[in-house]
């Protein structure tokens, strides 16, 4: 009878862990919506000045290198986020996209632009974010971002 009753109770709180175990894949979703958006544009110019982008290319999605580099971005979204950075992906060399005619990747490529527009890294193999985020942080534009929000913070103000 007491085995009975302890997967009585066990069933009972199934239902309510699966709807945790959700809500938490979800909550790690929403943090990295902003990171990885939904359409991939022709062209990265109307994004200038406004974030970095993050292009990650490959000739499948089963490329080995391809899966490491999004799950190391899906796994630290947080120092991309705080850089303003949004990740493009191109899986589909067929389709010669103009962002792969633009960028001519063969096989993997990892490409960072910068907000000025500029190719800051081109990169034949995965990278950590720690890495991408210490080749950022070595910026000029990066450095005015810190030291703008160091004199926001002395301020007690928040930037726009």
């Amino acid at each position: 009878m007491h085995k009975y009753l302890i997967c009585l109770a066990l069933l009972a709180a199934s239902p309510l862990m699966a709807q945790e175990a959700s809500s938490a894949e979800s909550t790690a979703a929403e943090a990295t919506d902003g990171l990885f958006p939904s359409e991939r544009p022709d062209s990265i110019d109307a994004l200038k000045w406004e974030k970095r982008v993050l292009l990650v290319f490959a000739d499948s999605p089963n490329d080995p290198n391809f899966r490491r580099q999004i799950e190391a971005l899906r796994e630290d979204p947080g120092p991309m986020i705080d850089r303003d950075i949004v990740v493009f992906t191109d899986t589909v060399p067929e389709d010669a996209t103009p962002l792969r005619e633009t960028f001519r990747p063969r096989g993997f490529m990892l490409v960072l632009v910068g907000k000025d527009g500029q190719i800051k890294l081109r990169k034949p193999f995965p990278w950590d974010v720690r890495e991408i985020s210490r080749s950022i942080d070595k910026t000029e534009l990066r450095q005015q971002e810190i030291r703008d929000q160091q004199g926001n913070a002395s301020r007690g103000t928040t930037p726009n």
